[in-house]
């Protein structure tokens, strides 16, 4: 039997223990640095009330992550709280489980995600709808559109995030809705960021796919491709992420597998081009762990840092020392409710407004995204009816003056603009939260533009699989996250030298979000 020694414990780590204890032929360590499972993919408990850290929708274009998603927890058969008070029709799973009598199961959500800006809300992604023009006013309305019609006729080369934007959006649009919000989320200027971040995120966005999706619904095809952003559903834990990778823990440890917490890997021991060991800090002593194989969704950077052993090449420690990362805090407030008012013709409870996310464009604010707890599940909150719990969400970079703030401070900053937005009165803040969330998001500039020399040297190390988002610093979704790990423990089992497919996933130059409908 081998010994697999896995470090974090978020969707990565833990997807890739529940596939190798399958096997039976593995035994199965996983170290996690911290006290909670889940990565940034974890739920956070705060009294009767529940934060979802950074937002995860379950939806995917890989039907393997679907199936497993399933198998874990299935989606509900019978109407949650809401679908009940709210009289919500939806498509419910045959034998599904029932949200109101069980747990372990994944609710049917309404997706609605809008830009706020100027105090005004807009469709996200950018649409064409009379609600656009009027909020943007007739002049700014033509200048987008002859601004767009340039770009198409004039395409800029695509060597920054910048110039990628303005090709799918034209620069009345970017200035609008991408520039400033991007330098929010990345501390760069999108002319400063390399454009391979928006082919992952965004490549199949634009005002043309915008376009296609509104006469696509008008003369519906079959097998049409639908951005996921213009989905309108999407499946979500009952308790939020964590609460399904709380269970796959669960399900790890019920199979003979281990998970350590509060366990930091310092180095990692290599000879003759294999890792042979991991020295870890352990609640304040040191351990080590022996293993056979190895699999790290632990940064790069650290990886690189803490290797022992072997001559790591000078180029590939400075170049991964220089891998750039954001840091993330989230501020939830319990509120009596908000002053924005719901002018869709989704039902909500107590008729707030239905977004899960509301992105905050407007560079007067450092806010970058509030998310409504409310809508993501009702289960999230305590009192679904009576409160409105929001995830007020920050990018910055760990030791800023923003992530050094105290509690107090960084609270009342938030209040402060939520007021000064009109999202909210002072008054009718009832508690507050924060969470700090180190390395949320791998940044593509500096250090990035030697990943391919950084990879090279790792696939040296014959028995070591890097996987999941900070494991291969790109910003994978949870689902690529997941299918780093399907990879890997598919070369592990047949015995596959050649890891180009583990860090293949989620580099194709189709949005990632696309799926085939019938």
């Amino acid at each position: 039997m081998k010994k697999v020694i896995i470090i974090g414990a978020g969707p990565a780590g833990l997807t890739a223990g529940y596939e190798l204890l399958k096997q039976k032929d593995y035994e199965v360590v996983i170290l996690e640095e911290t006290d909670r499972i889940g990565g940034i993919s974890q739920t956070v408990r705060y009294k009767g009330n529940r934060m979802d850290i950074g937002g995860h929708r379950f939806f995917s274009k890989d039907e393997r992550v679907n199936t497993w998603w399933q198998n874990i927890m299935p989606t509900q058969g019978k109407p949650s709280y809401d679908d009940l008070v709210l009289g919500h029709q939806k498509n419910f799973a045959q034998g599904g489980p029932d949200p109101e009598k069980e747990d372990r199961v994944m609710l049917i959500r309404n997706r609605v995600s809008r830009i706020y800006y100027s105090k005004h809300f807009f469709d996200y992604p950018v649409s064409l709808k009379w609600s656009t023009i009027k909020n943007m006013g007739f002049i700014t309305t033509v200048r987008a559109g002859f601004s767009y019609l340039h770009a198409v006729v004039k395409k800029l080369p695509e060597d920054n995030l910048e110039n990628f934007y303005i090709n799918r959006f034209g620069r009345v649009l970017y200035g609008m809705f991408f520039e400033g919000y991007t330098e929010k989320l990345w501390g760069r200027h999108p002319r400063e960021i390399s454009a391979d971040w928006g082919a992952q995120r965004v490549k199949g966005l634009s005002v043309t796919a915008v376009l296609k999706d509104i006469f696509g619904k008008m003369l519906p095809q079959k097998n049409k491709k639908v951005e996921t952003s213009l989905i309108e559903e999407y499946i979500y834990p009952k308790f939020g992420p964590g609460q399904l990778w709380e269970t796959v823990a669960d399900e790890i440890t019920g199979m003979g597998g281990a998970i350590v917490k509060n366990c930091k890997v310092k180095e990692l021991h290599t000879q003759q081009g294999r890792i042979t060991k991991a020295v870890c800090m352990e609640d304040g002593i040191e351990k080590v762990y022996e293993g056979d194989i190895f699999m790290s969704s632990m940064p790069v950077n650290d990886l690189i840092a803490g290797i022992r052993g072997g001559a790591v090449p000078e180029t590939v420690q400075q170049a991964a020392a220089d891998l750039p990362f954001r840091d993330f805090v989230t501020v939830g407030l319990l509120l009596n409710k908000l002053n924005l008012k719901n002018q869709t013709k989704l039902k909500t409870l107590n008729n707030i407004v239905p977004d899960c996310w509301i992105y905050v464009q407007d560079t007067g604010v450092k806010l970058g995204r509030i998310q409504i707890f409310n809508n993501w599940s009702p289960y999230m909150v305590e009192k679904p009816e009576e409160t409105v719990w929001v995830g007020l969400e920050y990018f910055c970079r760990e030791g800023d003056d923003f992530w050094n703030m105290s509690d107090e401070d960084c609270i009342n900053l938030a209040v402060d603009e939520l007021v000064s937005m009109d999202v909210i009165e002072r008054e009718d803040v009832l508690d507050s939260h924060r969470e700090k969330i180190k390395k949320a998001y791998p940044a593509y500039f500096d250090g990035y533009a030697h990943m391919d020399e950084i990879i090279a040297y790792l696939n040296t190390l014959d028995n070591l699989y890097c996987i999941g988002r900070n494991g291969q610093h790109r910003y994978n979704n949870m689902d690529h996250s997941m299918a780093t790990s399907f990879e890997a423990v598919y070369n592990i089992v047949h015995n596959i030298s050649d890891k180009s497919n583990v860090w293949n996933v989620n580099t194709d130059k189709e949005y990632h979000e696309v799926k085939e409908n019938s």
